[in-house]
């Protein structure tokens, strides 16, 4: 559905009249598209170290306007802030506030992103309070952005350097059009594993992705991108949506599995198609999701078993038969769909609430048995995103969940799926268990 304020109000006069009457001002997002420019903008890398110098170095190797020094008014593309060797919070200052005087030099769907260290990985209170205290500068900041620019972190884990593979990998989407709905978020790299792609434009190549509940909305979104990636696609999903997943299985020349995934024996089902239709697995999109809200005071048990048996319930089960089976061992990669309402709540949702809290704690459980295979597994949240479902809110309602996010807009199913693509790929192997919300940091939970 097309936010058509929005549309309006990003230029020309239904700008100049949002401002005179203080009304939201979001701006068209830049979004991903085939052979644009990483970013658009000198690069401002801001920090001393050596692991400073070496990010330097590696983006002047992408071809980037790499800067160590701002200079005044010069429009940036992005600010990267190094802050991977800080040993107490008075540390934050220098490289914090010299960042500042840049601040109001970010073009319009400018970078801001932080690179640093995790507190879990630090017996010293000082120390710890310091790495911590990226967290809390950092989302504050990306709610001081405008005019589409993000903030994200980075967060390395103890023996990552700033240009891991993975480092690496999540520095390129924070940087891209993929992140544009992604704001005030971190990514731990947990690990040294993961390789950048040889082609930048077909980072799944090879590969065969596997995504459920790819009939309609984000669903058909994700396969059309690991399709525009690279990846080799089978879509599922139930019976009833045949016409429409047999449409989205032409459109990106795969295979269609008509499944119901609450069945027993679905993970297996799914493995065979796969290895017998392409002679692979590699990656597994677990989308496939329902509804059915109630306040819990008027909540019955089909509607609470319904949600829980596919939402997650059916996952669990898929995912030990994929752990079980010899075909998913070469560094396999599990993403799945969460949701907002399973951090923050959402009013009449207590199961839909319920079974994306637990596809949060299944992913974090999951990570250290994948990983045993090279693999990895996250999830990603998404907030308001424009769907059929999102389209039937009430129209005054729907405008106020619009506008509750630092970018004043919803998302697109291609945000999500931009996100999902990246978590697929080995770009981001050395990164597992993670939960990245797909919001523009929404101004309600974490």
């Amino acid at each position: 559905m097309t936010d058509m304020y929005t549309q309006l109000v990003s230029k020309g006069p239904g700008r100049d009249i949002a401002r005179k009457l203080g009304l939201p001002q979001p701006v068209v997002l830049r979004r991903y598209q085939p052979d644009q420019p990483l970013v658009t903008g000198p690069v401002l890398v801001q920090g001393a170290g050596a692991g400073a110098d070496e990010l330097a170095s590696t983006l002047l190797s992408w071809n980037l306007d790499v800067r160590r020094h701002a200079v005044p008014k010069e429009k940036l593309g992005a600010i990267v802030l190094v802050l991977d060797e800080l040993g107490r919070p008075e540390d934050l200052a220098r490289p914090v506030l010299t960042a500042a005087t840049s601040m109001r030099d970010l073009a319009p769907n400018s970078r801001v992103i932080t690179v640093s260290r995790t507190a879990a990985d630090t017996a010293d209170p000082a120390v710890a309070a310091a790495r911590q205290g990226v967290d809390g500068l950092l989302r504050s900041l990306a709610k001081e952005l405008r005019a589409g620019a993000t903030g994200n972190g980075i967060v390395l884990a103890r023996g990552v350097r700033t240009t891991s593979p993975s480092t690496l990998g999540a520095l390129r989407f924070f940087l891209s059009g993929r992140s544009a709905f992604v704001d005030g978020q971190f990514l731990t790299v947990s690990s040294t594993e993961g390789q950048l792609p040889a082609d930048a434009g077909k980072p799944l190549a090879g590969k065969v992705a596997v995504v459920t509940g790819a009939a309609r909305g984000i669903g058909a979104a994700i396969a059309r991108t690991l399709y525009r990636d690279g990846a080799t696609l089978v879509v599922v999903d139930i019976p009833a949506a045949g016409d429409h997943l047999a449409a989205v299985a032409n459109e990106v020349r795969g295979t269609a599995l008509q499944l119901d995934i609450s069945r027993t024996d679905a993970g297996q089902r799914i493995i065979d198609h796969a290895v017998e239709r392409h002679g692979r697995l590699d990656i597994v999109i677990h989308n496939a999701g329902i509804t059915r809200d109630k306040l819990l005071a008027n909540m019955d048990e089909g509607r609470w078993n319904s949600v829980i048996a596919v939402n997650i319930a059916a996952q669990l089960r898929i995912n030990e038969a994929l752990l079980a089976s010899g075909h998913f061992r070469n560094s396999p990669r599990i993403v799945s769909v969460a949701s907002t309402s399973g951090i923050a709540g959402n009013r009449g949702q207590t199961n839909y609430a319920a079974s994306k809290g637990g596809v949060m704690g299944m992913v974090r459980a999951t990570a250290p048995l994948i990983g045993t295979h090279g693999g990895s597994i996250n999830a990603v949240a998404p907030g308001f995103i424009e769907t059929e479902m999102t389209a039937r809110i009430p129209f005054a309602t729907r405008e106020v969940a619009r506008r509750l996010n630092s970018l004043q807009q919803g998302g697109q199913p291609g945000d999500v799926a931009e996100a999902i693509a990246f978590l697929a790929s080995d770009a981001a192997g050395g990164i597992s268990g993670e939960v990245l919300r797909v919001c523009g940091q929404n101004l309600v939970g974490a």
